[in-house]
C-alpha cells in the first residue's frame, strides 16, 4: 500500500486554503510542491554557511562548496553519469538547452540539418530555430498522429548523413506520451548525428539512466522534481562538452586571464561563469534523496494508478474529449468539454480550490495539429490522492453545468 496520507504530511502546502476550500493541486507538470526537507536545506544553508563557492579559504567557504559539490555527486548517480564533471549545474532546462544550442553554433554549416520532435516545448524548439538562423542549418520536424505518439516510420525517413543533432522530450508536458527516445538515440548515432533529450517532464515519474541510454546530453529541471525553482542540470558526454564553447564567460570558468589571452577552465566549471543558485544547487540533491527514499518504481505505480481512475472518471462526462492516448503515459490528461474554452472550466476549478493549467502549455505546435485554442491538463503527482479526483470531478460537473 503507497504511504500516500504519510508522504503528504512532508508538504506544507497541501494542508491550506485556497478560496475557502482545501487546496487540490493538479499542476504538477508545471511545477511539483516542495517537502520540508528541501525547504529546510534551503533556511540551513541562509543560516549556517552562506558563502560563496571554490573561491575561499575559509571555513564557511569551504563548507558551502562542499555541500554543493556533493550535490552534483547525487545528479551523477542518481542519473547514472560516468564522471562528476558530466554534471553541469544549469538555471533550469531551458538554460540547459540553450547552452547546447549555442554551443553547435561552432560545429553546424550551412545545409546541416537538424530533426525536432512536434510533441516539443517551446524550449525544445525556439533554441534550435535560432541556432538554424544563425548558421543556415535545416529543421525537420518528426510528425505525429492523433493519439499524440511520434510516427517513427517517418523519423526513419528524416535522417540522412546530413542530420547533426536529434533533440525530443521524453515525455510531453502537453499530451503526457512517453516518447521512443531508445530508439531515437539509437537511430540517430546510426547516422553518426547527437541527441539531447529534453527530460524536464519524464524525471518526475521515470529515473533514466544516461548511459544505459547512450544519449549525448540530457536536461533536467529541479523544480519538476519536488526541488526549489532556478536550479536544473546539463548531462552531457565527456567528449561532447570539450567539443562545445563555453556559454558564458566570466569569473569561475577560466583557467588564466591577460589581457592577450584567457584559456578556459576544465569541466564543469567550463560551462559555470559566474555565482551559481548555490542554496537551488544543495537543495536539489536533498530532493533527489527524498524521491530515492520513496522510491520511484513505486512512484510511478501509484501515479500510474492516479491516471486511469481520473481518465475513467472523466470519461464519463459527455463531451469531454482527451488530447493524448498513447500507450506510454505519464499521470498527465489534457482535454477539453465540448466548445468551453479551457480558461473558462479553470476558472470556476479556482474558486473550488483545485489548481489544473489551462491554454497551449508552451507548445502551441501541439495545440495547431489538434486546431484547438487550449486544454485543461490535469496532472498528478505521487501526494495526489483518488479523493482528490473525486474533489476534482465534482468541481469539474459544476463549472460544465454552470457553463452549458
Amino acid at each position: 500500500m503507497f504511504p500516500v496520507e504519510k508522504i503528504r504530511k512532508d508538504f506544507p502546502i497541501l494542508s491550506r486554503k485556497v478560496n475557502g476550500h482545501p487546496l487540490v493541486y493538479f499542476d504538477n507538470a508545471a511545477t511539483s510542491q516542495t517537502p520540508q526537507v528541501v525547504i529546510d536545506s534551503i533556511v540551513d544553508y541562509y543560516s549556517n554557511y552562506n558563502a560563496n563557492i571554490h573561491r575561499g579559504v575559509h571555513a564557511l567557504s569551504q563548507e558551502a562548496t562542499d555541500a554543493y559539490e556533493q550535490a552534483r555527486q547525487k545528479i551523477q548517480k542518481h542519473f547514472n553519469a560516468k564522471k562528476t564533471h558530466e554534471i553541469i549545474f544549469a538555471s533550469g532546462t531551458t538554460h540547459a538547452i540553450n547552452l547546447v544550442a549555442n554551443g553547435f553554433s561552432s560545429l553546424l554549416k550551412k545545409g546541416d540539418e537538424l530533426i525536432v520532435s512536434a510533441l516539443e516545448h517551446h524550449s525544445n524548439i525556439v533554441p534550435w530555430q535560432m541556432l538554424c538562423e544563425r548558421t543556415g542549418a535545416i529543421l525537420k520536424v518528426i510528425p505525429m498522429n492523433h493519439d499524440g505518439e511520434l510516427m517513427m516510420d517517418a523519423y526513419d525517413n528524416l535522417l540522412t548523413e546530413k542530420t547533426k543533432l536529434v533533440f525530443c522530450n521524453h515525455v510531453s508536458n502537453a499530451l503526457g506520451t512517453v516518447n521512443p527516445i531508445e530508439y531515437i538515440i539509437k537511430k540517430a548515432h546510426l547516422v553518426g548525428a547527437a541527441v539531447l533529450i529534453d527530460g524536464a517532464q519524464a524525471c518526475p515519474h521515470i529515473k533514466p539512466d544516461v548511459q544505459t541510454l547512450d544519449v549525448d546530453f540530457y536536461v533536467a529541471s529541479g523544480h519538476k522534481l519536488c526541488g526549489p525553482t532556478g536550479v536544473g542540470m546539463l548531462y552531457g558526454k565527456e567528449e561532447w562538452l570539450n567539443k562545445l564553447p563555453p556559454y558564458q564567460g566570466g569569473g569561475e570558468m577560466i583557467a588564466e586571464v591577460t589581457f592577450e589571452k584567457t584559456t578556459y577552465a576544465d569541466l564543469p566549471h567550463k560551462f559555470e561563469a559566474g555565482t551559481p543558485n548555490i542554496a537551488g544547487g544543495i537543495a536539489f540533491g536533498v530532493a533527489l534523496d527524498y524521491m530515492n527514499g520513496i522510491g520511484f518504481n513505486q512512484i510511478a505505480s501509484y501515479e500510474d494508478e492516479l491516471l486511469q481512475y481520473a481518465t475513467k472518471q472523466l470519461m464519463t462526462i459527455d463531451g469531454l474529449k482527451i488530447y493524448g492516448t498513447s500507450k506510454e503515459k505519464t499521470a498527465v490528461i489534457s482535454f477539453n468539454v465540448g466548445d468551453i474554452h479551457p480558461y473558462d472550466i479553470g476558472t470556476i476549478l479556482d474558486k473550488l480550490g483545485i489548481a489544473v493549467r489551462t491554454g497551449h502549455h508552451c507548445a502551441q505546435p501541439i495545440m495547431d495539429f489538434f486546431k484547438i485554442p487550449g486544454t485543461i491538463r490535469a496532472s498528478f503527482s505521487f501526494y495526489n490522492t483518488k479523493q482528490e479526483i473525486d474533489v476534482f470531478m465534482e468541481g469539474l460537473k459544476r463549472a460544465v453545468l454552470m457553463l452549458s
